[in-house]
């Protein structure tokens, strides 16, 4: 495991945060997390929880595993994956229902191509464990 990258995850929550156009106080508010807690965050001030990560990441409607590979806490080499599904579940145009079917359909695809939900190529040492992604 990485050692948190503060910084980093910070100034990607500052952009998320920015795109999702919502002010600093109305992401703290969705989020549950106090104002000056944020803020320091998002300066790289603090290191926040995976629990508290993922109240964030459900108010920004991004997937929590993008916000762990940014803050170092899941691994590198699945941050391709976990970008896909996170641009795909930030998609303002699709519905949840819509998202769900285009994550599955991406799914499909990786394992007819050798690869399981969380692994690398079939035959590299992983089990395909089927992942789920954080929709809401």
């Amino acid at each position: 495991m990485a050692s948190l990258n503060v910084g980093g995850l910070g100034e990607y929550l500052r952009e998320q945060r920015r795109t999702a156009q919502l002010s600093l106080r109305q992401l703290a508010d969705a989020a549950g997390v106090s104002n000056p807690y944020l803020s320091q965050i998002e300066r790289g001030l603090r290191k926040p929880s995976a629990e508290i990560l993922q109240q964030i990441a459900k108010a920004l409607r991004i997937s929590a595993e993008t916000l762990y590979v940014q803050a170092g806490i899941l691994d590198e080499r699945d941050r391709g994956e976990v970008e896909t599904r996170g641009v795909i579940l930030a998609d303002p145009t699709l519905d949840e229902r819509q998202k769900q079917v285009l994550l599955q359909i991406y799914e499909s695809f990786r394992k007819e191509n050798g690869y399981g939900a969380d692994d690398g190529p079939a035959g590299e040492g992983g089990t395909s464990s089927a992942g789920t992604a954080d929709a809401s």
